[in-house]
């Protein structure tokens, strides 16, 4: 097997493994390091000895032997080596999937919002340290430090692997949430490398999302992040080009985007506006399922999106969303006034690439074609996907040779 398919099998295992040694031993923090040496060694061995026939069962004995070598470190934990020993052998493990309990234990209560995130990211969603430095725009060793307190907190709260009781459940919805929002953001549009998609993430942040509706199915919140990822996701496949590369909103081929999964979104977000309140992710869907319900590009409720985008921005102050209404303004009131809601970014999202992007695309609109050019190679040069960067090269190009039949980017796909 080819060693990217191999990562991404791991990659699949690794919060199942994760959330059976942590509920066997009872201390998350161990668990994950001996998780993580188990695949290290999977990834180092398997493209030249073969996948195991029963792999799961094979990163949980070796994890296992791992996390007994940790234990027989510290005489102090005996009895959690003991514990942890006299389990069955790995393939007698029953086959149940407690990633979801894992999802609602780096939601711990002693955690900072953004720390619970950091943590889910790396144990349930697999993503690098750098890749959720780049997620929450910090620096790579800034994030491993919050991962590293993370876990240490949770070991010593000394919090039971199991799921949490109802109140406890709901303190911790939010975090849960954000999660999922970030690990299936990161698979729709790769923060780094030679691909525009990860589809293993947002196929798992689309599989969580749906066990949690299935456990909370009258939380209009959870059903909005279903909604808006499936309306999301049902565009994948019109997003990129035969070579990979980037297709904007605009110039899609809407006949290849998934209608059963725009069908069932928009029964979802439908279903739970009804109920009265729009949280981020009720309002998310909404705007996404304005985007899919239109056959044509110009047949978009613009109006509507702004209003809606207006809304999750007094809900949320996001610069992100400041960036996305930006455009919508345009194309409701023209670019010059997209760029005026544009200007006071420059403080909220320095050296960002979309926010360059988003600039480049509404000065292209108004005809200022120099710096247009200027703010393309300025995206292009800031972006660490590779997919998105011949896409901007290429704009910057195409007005060079005053070839504008490229149609520009949409900042609120």
């Amino acid at each position: 097997m080819p060693g990217n398919r191999v990562e991404d099998l791991v990659r699949t295992l690794a919060p199942q493994v994760l959330a059976v040694l942590a509920r066997r031993s009872g201390d998350f923090g161990a668990a994950e390091d001996a998780v993580q040496e188990a695949l290290i060694a999977a990834v180092q061995h398997w493209p030249s000895s073969g996948v195991p026939e029963n792999p799961r069962g094979w990163l949980l004995q070796t994890a296992s032997r791992r996390l007994i070598d940790l234990f027989r470190s510290d005489q102090a934990r005996r009895r959690r080596e003991d514990t942890v020993a006299a389990e069955p052998p790995a393939a007698e493990v029953p086959d149940r999937d407690d990633t979801l309990t894992l999802l609602f234990l780096c939601g711990h209560p002693s955690l900072t919002p953004a720390s619970a995130i950091a943590l889910t990211l790396r144990a349930v969603g697999g993503l690098t340290t750098a890749e959720i430095a780049s997620a929450f725009l910090v620096p790579e060793t800034t994030m491993a430090q919050r991962i590293s307190r993370a876990k240490a907190k949770i070991k010593k709260s000394g919090e039971p692997f199991r799921m949490p009781a109802a109140e406890e459940r709901a303190a911790r919805l939010g975090s849960v949430l954000h999660v999922l929002y970030l690990v299936f953001n990161e698979g729709y549009t790769s923060s780094a490398g030679g691909s525009l998609h990860r589809t293993e993430l947002s196929t798992e942040a689309i599989r969580l999302a749906r066990l949690l509706y299935t456990t909370l199915p009258d939380d209009g919140e959870v059903a909005g992040l279903l909604a808006l990822m499936l309306l999301t996701d049902a565009r994948r496949p019109a997003r990129t080009g035969p070579d990979g590369d980037l297709v904007p909103l605009a110039d899609q081929d809407r006949a290849r985007w998934d209608r059963s999964l725009i069908r069932e979104g928009v029964a979802l977000v439908t279903e739970a506006l009804s109920h009265g309140g729009a949280g981020e992710y009720r309002l998310q869907a909404a705007i996404a399922a304005t985007h899919d319900i239109a056959l044509r590009a110009d047949d978009t409720d613009w109006p509507r999106v702004l209003a809606l985008y207006g809304r999750l921005e007094a809900l949320t102050g996001n610069p992100m969303v400041t960036l996305n209404r930006a455009i919508a303004t345009a194309m409701v009131h023209g670019p010059s006034a997209g760029l005026e809601v544009l200007a006071p970014l420059d403080d909220r999202l320095p050296g960002h690439h979309r926010l360059a992007a988003a600039r480049a695309h509404l000065l292209e609109l108004s005809g200022s074609r120099a710096e247009a050019i200027r703010h393309y190679d300025t995206a292009a040069a800031r972006t660490a996907n590779t997919a998105e960067q011949r896409y901007l090269t290429l704009r910057a190009a195409r007005l060079r040779m005053g070839d504008s039949t490229l149609r520009s980017p949409n900042g609120t796909e």
